[in-house]
């Protein structure tokens, strides 16, 4: 578990620098969304990004910032390392959404496209940062990012207080989207570490796509060797897990299901997303509220933690009137 006081910092040090995004509560569905989509960079990943920076010593940030990413978690290094004036090399897969490129770009990083998936982009940047002594950022494999991402816990918390008390009476399931598991385990040790709440109060559902079930067959089977992977709108899901991740005990612990939804799941979120909310939300996003209106995750009231909103916007454009004419 990452300490109780890191949760606290992060909270800390991010004020200002985040934005308190909105939560609403769907009553056709029983469920709460978090529209973390409206985050600055359109994601989450700023919260562990951010974190993560604020916390190295000057000597680490000097040397300059790698990362991996299939866009999110590059745009909030290059956001904050932009802030500090440092150099930031991106290392992503030849197939990242183009507008999640041009937006890490926009932000001053350095891409460099590596040949197949998240998994190479990820291997080859730890070994750039090795042999250029860079400062490694990785996106869920770190203690500080992960408290960063907890801070998104935090800020549901204070904000379910400001719903009917009758609402709050019986248990929530919170359904968060898994690629590497950072996001989880931030959540699990905001609501969990140091004994703050009881797991009958709160129980956490992973959701993850079919095509790209690393996470899943790690939880399930304790490997993932063997996966095979699939193209998914899901892009921020996909490719194996670091081997020893931080995140892997975690969730392992605190998670009380572990369900995949389908392509087709996905994209009926993200049309619903828009038809009622005018939210755009890309696919990796979508898989929490995919759990909720496919009823993989049956339970109620839930809470689906929209965790982006960077889509191609032809491809959220073609999605939305191919279904709505269906």
């Amino acid at each position: 578990m990452i300490p109780d006081i890191w949760l606290q910092q992060a909270r800390e040090r991010l004020t200002g620098k985040i934005l308190q995004t909105p939560l609403t509560y769907d009553h056709q569905f029983q469920t709460y969304i978090k529209w973390e989509n409206q985050q600055r960079t359109g994601s989450f990943k700023l919260r562990g990004a951010f974190n993560k920076i604020l916390t190295l010593q000057p000597w680490e940030r000097e040397r300059g910032l790698v990362a991996a990413s299939a866009g999110n978690h590059g745009q909030g290094v290059a956001l904050a390392g932009g802030m500090f004036g440092l150099p930031v090399t991106v290392f992503a897969p030849e197939n990242t959404v183009p507008a999640k490129l041009e937006a890490m770009r926009t932000l001053g990083a350095e891409i460099h496209l590596v040949p197949g998936d998240y998994g190479a982009a990820e291997r080859a940047g730890q070994a750039y940062a090795a042999g250029s002594g860079s400062t490694w950022i990785s996106p869920y494999n770190d203690g500080q990012v992960i408290a960063g991402q907890g801070t998104l816990a935090l800020e549901i918390l204070d904000q379910l207080q400001a719903f009917p008390a009758a609402s709050l009476e019986q248990p929530i399931t919170w359904i968060v989207p898994v690629g590497g598991g950072g996001l989880l385990a931030g959540i699990a040790c905001a609501l969990f570490g140091d004994g703050r709440h009881d797991p009958v109060q709160h129980r956490l559902v992973a959701v993850q796509s079919e095509a790209s079930p690393f996470f899943y067959e790690i939880y399930q089977r304790n490997t993932q060797e063997g996966v095979q992977e699939m193209p998914s709108l899901a892009d921020g899901l996909a490719g194996p897990v670091e081997t020893g991740s931080l995140t892997i005990p975690i969730l392992r612990r605190y998670t009380s299901d572990f369900v995949l939804v389908s392509e087709a799941d996905i994209e009926q979120a993200i049309v619903y997303a828009w038809q009622k909310y005018s939210q755009k939300i890309e696919g990796s996003a979508a898989t929490s509220l995919a759990g909720v209106l496919s009823n993989k995750v049956s339970a109620r009231p839930a809470l689906a933690v929209i965790s982006g909103g960077n889509i191609q916007p032809e491809v959220h454009q073609a999605i939305v009137t191919r279904l709505a004419r269906a």
